[in-house]
């Protein structure tokens, strides 16, 4: 549930750092004015309301349960404001069961929509059929960038950090899932691999199309890396 918009640039200072549980609130107020708003997927569905305005409890819990994980990291600038997080999580083989209760047992059914998509994806990628050598992933979950600092290489920078932790701690695959046309391009431009797309006309439910975002936004694909 990748999204990267394109937008401006600022020169202002920042350095890449760990989250720690403590960061939460600060992780939610970045993306309460960024990502959420502007996710193709939660524009569609209306996730925040009709004027976009309104909180997700379950979105909010969804980005920030991985945090004491140890693998999220985070862009602050010197006065110590987030411009830029990458949430990342542990997945292991069979883990899609606990994927797929979550998501038919989310109570908000907006959100499911999106949970229930991600588990589609998680069974159709088939990621460790495909690389059985692999026996954990770690997962690029969100990734977001303040509006008046994309341009620097923020992205590429929270992913060249979180490449290093993954390393660290014996990863030998690293997985990011795009719903958006931007964040696609962004990933395969630092040498991700597509292995997967699911076009959104494409996935129905109960013979309906579920998602219809704005142009450019057309598919969720999902994009790999080797880590040696």
């Amino acid at each position: 549930m990748v999204s990267i918009p394109q937008v401006a640039m600022s020169d202002e200072e920042y350095q890449i750092v760990k989250v720690t549980p403590k960061d939460g609130e600060k992780i939610l107020d970045h993306l309460r004015k960024f990502f959420f708003r502007e996710e193709p997927l939660n524009i569609d569905i209306k996730l925040l309301g009709e004027r976009g305005d309104e909180t997700c409890e379950e979105l909010e819990n969804y980005c920030i349960e991985t945090i004491p994980e140890g693998l999220s990291v985070m862009a602050v600038t010197n006065t110590g404001r987030v411009v830029g997080v990458s949430l990342n999580g542990q997945h292991e083989p069979g883990h899609v069961d606990e994927m797929q209760s979550s998501a038919d047992n989310c109570p908000n059914l907006r959100f499911r929509k999106i949970l229930q998509l991600l588990v589609e994806v998680e069974k159709k990628s088939d990621i460790f059929t495909k690389y059985p050598d692999v026996d954990k992933q770690i997962e690029v979950r969100i990734l977001s960038v303040d509006t008046v600092m994309r341009g620097r290489g923020i992205a590429k920078a929270l992913l060249d950090k979180t490449r290093e932790l993954a390393m660290q701690n014996g990863f030998r695959l690293m997985r990011v899932d795009c719903t958006s046309h931007f964040s696609a391009r962004a990933v395969a431009r630092l040498g991700f691999e597509c292995i997967f797309s699911l076009p959104y006309e494409e996935y129905c439910r109960d013979g309906k199309q579920v998602f219809h975002p704005a142009l450019p936004h057309t598919q969720v694909a999902t994009y790999v890396q080797r880590l040696n």
